[in-house]
């Protein structure tokens, strides 16, 4: 029997995401292989995973630009180094799961599980294989810490590949594969069936609206910019998700009552429809989380990019813009000139066709593959 263990952490919703995936490919199609999955920072120490977890969100939802400072920071000077020492020590407890569990194979869908693992290997503590997947479109420079003794990199884009190689990865350990992803987004759903469900008209295109969920970033920039494609994508529906985040979703709801729009947009709290919204939707207004990123350049979806996050969503958003598959609407931009601008060209058209060199629609089944 094959023992595989799949570590992930609960920073952000992309490293979560893709261990599911992984977990349920190996499942559902490997006999004779012993899967599992585990988040590394709760097993090590809840108290501190608790602490560091919410810190994180704080952090992101109320003080960004610090945030932007801490990840910048941490590829090099005395955050680097802290965190690299840090994940030594608590090494030693993670060694003692991988003791009991004895895996074949490590796959690892976070840094700081790949630095754990990959510093055990360093000292002779253990022997298998480590896979990891790097859930973001830009390199950061955590994900490579003990890179010489992990044997394969799955990751996004060709300018990440290169990025890597240039840090001095071997070529052969990267594998351009995307990152793996709920297999929903790939179903054939009936797009008839899903205009009905959330009361659509078939005969109008739809906008899909993320209002930032649980973070809630940028509310009054967030319910600007949803106002202006109210007013200026009058031949569009649109469907705005506020997720977990009621105030957000009371904002929406306030606005489609001051438009009087209640015939042409439909606001969510959280919804697990995300790959039928998708499905039949023609443009997607987001943050550019990796997780969001992924689905929608999945789902051949053109991007207007909000709110990112300092750090790697701003690298997300650049990656994006810089590939023609999306539009960030900053600070100091006008969202309606911007909408005007999108809606009046083919601009939409032809970033949906870009789109198509970044559809990786059987990651998943290629990462199990080639390690499987």
């Amino acid at each position: 029997m094959k023992k595989v263990l799949i570590f992930y952490a609960s920073y952000g919703g992309g490293h979560l995401s893709a261990a599911k995936s992984i977990l349920k490919y190996v499942t559902e199609h490997y006999t004779g292989v012993e899967a599992e999955m585990v988040d590394c920072m709760k097993y090590i120490n809840k108290p501190i995973e608790k602490v560091t977890t919410g810190a994180y969100r704080e952090m992101a939802k109320k003080t960004p630009k610090l945030w932007g400072k801490v990840y910048s920071g941490s590829e090099k000077g005395l955050l680097s180094k802290i965190s690299k020492d840090s994940n030594k020590l608590m090494a030693r407890k993670l060694n003692r799961l991988l003791q009991e569990k004895k895996p074949d194979l490590v796959i690892s869908t976070h840094p700081f599980s790949s630095q754990m693992v990959s510093y055990l290997k360093r000292k002779g503590k253990l022997d298998c294989t480590l896979a990891t997947i790097m859930t973001d479109f830009a390199m950061h420079k955590q994900w490579l810490i003990g890179h010489e003794y992990t044997e394969y990199f799955f990751i996004s884009n060709e300018d990440m590949k290169q990025d890597i190689i240039n840090y001095g990865v071997s070529p052969d350990k990267i594998f351009v594969t995307g990152i793996p992803m709920s297999d929903r987004f790939f179903e054939d759903f009936d797009a008839k069936e899903v205009y009905e469900m959330f009361e659509l008209d078939v005969n109008k295109k739809v906008i899909l609206f993320f209002g930032g969920g649980e973070f809630g970033l940028g509310k009054n920039r967030t319910t600007q910019i949803l106002q202006a494609f109210i007013q200026k994508a009058s031949n569009y529906q649109i469907v705005a998700v506020a997720g977990k985040n009621e105030k957000m979703k009371e904002s929406f709801e306030q606005l489609v009552h001051e438009n009087n729009a209640k015939d042409r947009v439909r606001v969510l709290g959280f919804t697990d429809k995300v790959p039928e919204l998708m499905h039949i939707s023609s443009l997607v207004v987001t943050k550019p989380g990796g997780l969001t990123t992924t689905e929608s350049l999945a789902s051949n979806l053109p991007m207007i990019i909000i709110n990112p996050i300092p750090g790697q969503e701003e690298e997300n958003a650049e990656f994006l813009v810089s590939h023609g598959v999306g539009v960030w609407i900053k600070k100091e931009d006008n969202p309606e000139e911007v909408i005007i601008n999108l809606l009046s060209s083919n601009l939409l058209e032809e970033m949906k066709k870009n789109t198509e060199k970044f559809t990786k629609q059987y990651s998943t089944k290629t990462i199990c593959e080639t390690l499987l």
